[in-house]
């Protein structure tokens, strides 16, 4: 039975051969049907396919479909996730109609693909501006609000549009050179394709047979700088990798009037040609404005020639002034004392840093190379050491986010404190006759520093940097670089970042700082000596409690003082801010803040700090806003503060005080006599002193401290000769130098 039912089935599927031809074909067609609306629906959400979807589908009308079936329409709308308002939607209608055994698909819009902004949006939103409110604020409205872009303009400079017209109404676009010379009429073999030579090519109308002439306008330079990427590597035609690597930009800079140019054109033809952004960073520049922060302008006569100041001032200073004048997105004042006032800041300094080194490394003929290994026990070399690899690594962290005014005032903050506090207090090290270990380190850590920090800074100043590096490295390292700029990025020492010997210096280096601030105010020149000084912070190790007795010229310091009992405190309500808001309440408020610590109030205030206070059953909160805090040294006592630190010197002047001052005030005449006389550094002299008792008196007494400091071996009192009149300390004092030949 079995064998014979398979026999009678086989027959049937013989006999009705036709019949299941039939029926598979029909099958075919709706599984065709299917996959094909699949695949239209994809191309049509897919944001990568949807164009070339559209622009490949027929666009015959319905109305004029006839004799069809509609099997299948639906309506979408790909930009519906972009944008908020209903008419800024853009809406597709795929219809699939059989005919037969064919099969069309028509798509149908209320907008173009060109005029679907929300792409740009989204491609907008993947670049990472700065400042990032351009993003979403200038630029970003400017694409929500964007208007038709008509690229043709009527202009003899420019690329011709390569739009070909015949007088019967045909038009035709020429997509290359090689499609020109086909479809062209005695097109030069070196076709020249601007004006006017461009004009002469013409075409054979398909159409009627005339001959079709270009049309006059050209193309918008602004579609010109947006198609750059790709049109200057002649991109699809050739240069396919080249492109594909360096695409996109990683970076562009422009002044922030481009929102509405370059930046546009280049956002919106990448986006209808590739479909992404064409750059991943954009630095958005502010515009300059003159010393008065006033737009420049002719008629106002208060135009600024850029190149009087290059001139003048150099172009590493002109760069730094706008590296550090503000952020890149701010308005820059600009005028050559604003440039020289950013060139003296810190090239001046860095010059300066670097004369020091060769001045004495020459006097000593000292070649670091031959020390390459050496290191220093020295705590200021391993600090200055510790600095310059934060340095390295935080100048490379704020590049590496384009945040390039930081890590520019990142550069010059370092370098003032390398001139300002190392050099100044390691002096003395190079002065050694002898080429001690401890020199030996002064020289090498310096070496090392001057040369990193002119690696780091090249990008910013080139030829400073580069002078400095060629007599630095090229002239003593043969293998070295030929250029600083081609030197690779300094690597960073992690072993050699001490942050806690960090924190102790700058502790050290501020209330230095403060002291000399104290000094101001009090009008005593640091050459005077002083007893004491107070310090309200905790101590540090005694180390750094030397340096600041060294630097600062006095006896001693004492950390964790009490400074209210020689200090002022005046703190009393800013009536306008508090008056105000409690205007009845202000004597119960003196009050309350005169039963505080005027001390740790007072510190706190200045410190950006709260404080809250009750009265009467009411809060009230003290701030830098509604408190005046004054602080005053006692008679007798200067004070400065910063912050959570204060500082008090005692200013009472001894009579032993008051000597040592004038001997450090001849020391200082002395080394300039010797400078104003052109004397060498090593040079050996003799001192002549006359016509005042009782400095003579002094210098007897401290003879010994003036000869070490000045290079003098022998001092001769009240010799006849010709002397230069000096003042010390209101003293009148003749003075005379010479060299010892």
């Amino acid at each position: 039975m079995l064998i014979k039912n398979i026999s009678k089935k086989g027959m049937w599927l013989k006999m009705n051969k036709k019949v299941i031809i039939g029926i598979l074909i029909a099958i075919l067609i709706v599984i065709g049907v299917v996959v094909v609306y699949k695949v239209i629906e994809k191309s049509v959400t897919n944001r990568e396919n949807f164009k070339y979807t559209v622009d490949n589908i027929s666009s015959t009308p319905v109305d004029t479909v006839n004799n069809e079936n509609l099997i299948y329409e639906k309506t979408i709308s790909p930009n519906e996730n972009f944008v908020s308002k209903e008419e800024d939607k853009v809406f597709y209608t795929i219809k699939i109609y059989q005919n037969n055994n064919e099969i069309r698909v028509v798509s149908s819009s209320n907008s173009s693909f060109s005029k679907d902004i929300s792409y740009v949006i989204e491609n907008n939103n993947k670049i990472n501006w700065y400042p990032d409110n351009i993003r979403t604020g200038r630029f970003g409205k400017f694409l929500e609000n964007v208007i038709d872009w008509g690229i043709s303009r009527d202009r003899y400079w420019g690329t011709p549009l390569p739009i070909w017209q015949c007088e019967c109404g045909h038009k035709e676009c020429i997509g290359s050179i090689e499609e020109l010379k086909n479809k062209g009429i005695n097109v030069p073999k070196d076709i020249e394709l601007h004006k006017p030579y461009i004009d002469e090519v013409h075409l054979n109308c398909p159409e009627c047979g005339k001959e079709m002439e270009r049309v006059k306008e050209v193309i918008d330079c602004w579609f010109d700088s947006g198609s750059m990427p790709f049109a200057q590597l002649h991109y699809p035609f050739e240069n396919k990798e080249l492109f594909e690597q360096n695409y996109p930009a990683q970076f562009i800079s422009e002044a922030v009037d481009q929102t509405r140019g370059w930046f546009y054109t280049l956002l919106a033809i990448s986006t209808a040609v590739f479909d992404r952004n064409p750059f991943e960073n954009c630095i958005v520049l502010g515009h300059v404005l003159d010393k008065k922060g006033l737009k420049m302008s002719k008629s106002k006569g208060n135009v600024v020639d850029p190149f009087e100041v290059l001139a003048s001032e150099g172009a590493d200073a002109t760069r730094w002034h706008f590296y550090t004048a503000s952020a890149p997105w701010l308005p820059t004042r600009f005028s050559t004392d604003d440039v020289s006032e950013a060139g003296r800041k810190f090239l001046s300094t860095l010059w300066n840093v670097y004369s020091f080194y060769v001045l004495y490394a020459d006097l000593d003929k000292f070649n670091p190379t031959e020390y390459a290994d050496f290191v220093s026990d020295n705590v200021m070399d391993k600090w200055i050491m510790s600095k310059l690899n934060t340095l390295v690594k935080d100048v490379d962290d704020k590049l590496n986010s384009y945040d390039i005014t930081n890590a520019a005032l990142a550069i010059e903050d370092f370098t003032d404190e390398l001139s300002n506090w190392y050099v100044r207090r390691n002096r003395a090290r190079y002065w050694s006759e002898t080429l001690t270990d401890d020199k030996i380190g002064a020289y090498v850590t310096l070496y090392r520093v001057l040369t990193t920090l002119v690696k780091v800074s090249a990008p910013f100043v080139p030829f400073i940097t580069e002078e400095i590096y060629q007599n630095l490295v090229v002239n003593l390292d043969p293998k070295a670089e030929e250029s600083v700029h081609l030197c690779l990025w300094p690597e960073v020492n992690e072993k050699a970042i001490d942050k806690n010997l960090e924190a102790e210096m700058d502790l050290a280096y501020k209330i230095v700082k403060l002291g000399r601030s104290a000094r101001n105010g009090a009008n005593i020149k640091n050459r005077q000596p002083l007893s004491k000084m107070l310090v309200s912070t905790d101590s540090l190790p005694v180390y750094y409690g030397d340096i600041i007795i060294d630097e600062l010229n006095i006896k001693a310091v004492e950390f964790g003082a009490d400074l209210s009992t020689h200090v002022n405190f005046e703190i009393k309500p800013n009536l306008p801010v508090l008056g105000r808001a409690y205007g009845k309440m202000i004597p119960q408020i003196r009050k309350e803040i005169g039963a505080r610590n005027q001390m740790e109030l007072a510190q706190t205030i200045q410190n950006g700090g709260v404080v809250t206070i009750n009265v009467d059953g009411t809060e009230i909160e003290l701030n830098k806003e509604n408190l005046l805090v004054t602080m005053q040294g006692l008679e007798g006592y200067a004070f400065a503060g910063e912050g959570s630190i204060g500082v008090v010197l005692d200013t009472h002047i001894s009579d032993e005080l008051r000597e040592e001052g004038h001997v450090r005030e001849m020391i200082s005449k002395i080394q300039n006599m010797r400078k104003e006389s052109g004397f060498q550094v090593a040079d050996k002299i003799k001192l002549y002193v006359s016509d005042n008792e009782m400095l003579m008196d002094v210098i007897k007494k401290f003879d010994e401290t003036i000869k070490r400091d000045t290079l003098t071996e022998e001092i001769i009192f009240a010799a006849n000769r010709e002397y230069t009149e000096t003042t010390i300390n209101g003293e009148k004092l003749n003075m005379a130098v010479e060299v010892i030949k």
